[in-house]
């Protein structure tokens, strides 16, 4: 049965073109003009991805992808923004509305499906395991994506992860929630951009987290910032 993707784009063009392409890749696609009507998609049709512009009417991409990640069954439910807007602070919006990735337009649409197949595999790998682990240990029913990456988030929440954080990690980890680029921390720090992404990719590295966003929402979740 092939995956689910939800593209949403008040733009009619920039909808039929994606759809078209994920179509003729092997998906199925539903589609949405804004970010309401996407929302009570979300919930009718549980889609595995969702691809949405942000400037849209009723309700834009940021805000959306705030309210799917305010339900439990969608908060690790990958997330690629689309928009024209390519200044810094408009990323970090993106990142801190709980995306998994900021895809700046023009694009070329090989790019846009490369990028869906890399966060798709990366949820099915993670479920697979998971569904192993549980007929191992349990015997039970196959779990959703969703309670698979919750389910080793869980794992991850031991006193010897957060020990673990080095002093100048914490500092870092706090920065990074609030949406600080690797320049801007490491003004605070007075450390150089490089050596910040080096704390950065540690932190990736000891939470099991595979980037920035969900690095933030792992810390936010488990009391690793204030």
């Amino acid at each position: 049965m092939p995956l689910t993707i939800l593209v949403v784009d008040d733009d009619l063009g920039t909808r039929l073109s994606i759809s078209d392409y994920l179509e003729l890749s092997g998906y199925s696609v539903i589609t949405a003009n804004d970010g309401q009507e996407a929302l009570a998609m979300v919930e009718e049709y549980h889609p595995d991805l969702i691809v949405t512009d942000i400037v849209m009417p009723r309700m834009n991409g940021y805000e959306l992808v705030r309210r799917v990640r305010q339900q439990p069954g969608f908060r690790l439910l990958p997330v690629i923004l689309l928009t024209a807007r390519t200044k810094t602070q408009e990323r970090i919006l993106g990142y801190q509305s709980g995306c998994d990735l900021y895809l700046p337009k023009p694009f070329e649409l090989e790019e846009l499906a490369a990028a869906i197949r890399n966060l798709l595999e990366r949820s099915q790998i993670i479920q697979s395991e998971y569904r192993v682990s549980q007929k191992e240990n349990l015997g039970t029913s196959t779990p959703t994506a969703v309670e698979a990456h919750n389910s080793i988030f869980t794992h991850l929440e031991k006193p010897e992860l957060f020990s673990s954080l080095t002093t100048r990690e914490q500092e870092v980890l706090e920065l990074l929630t609030h949406g600080l680029s690797n320049v801007e921390m490491g003004q605070q720090l007075h450390l150089s951009p490089r050596t910040v992404e080096k704390y950065v990719s540690s932190l990736l590295r000891k939470t099991a987290t595979s980037n920035r966003a969900e690095l933030v929402r792992f810390a936010i979740k488990h009391g690793l910032v204030e």
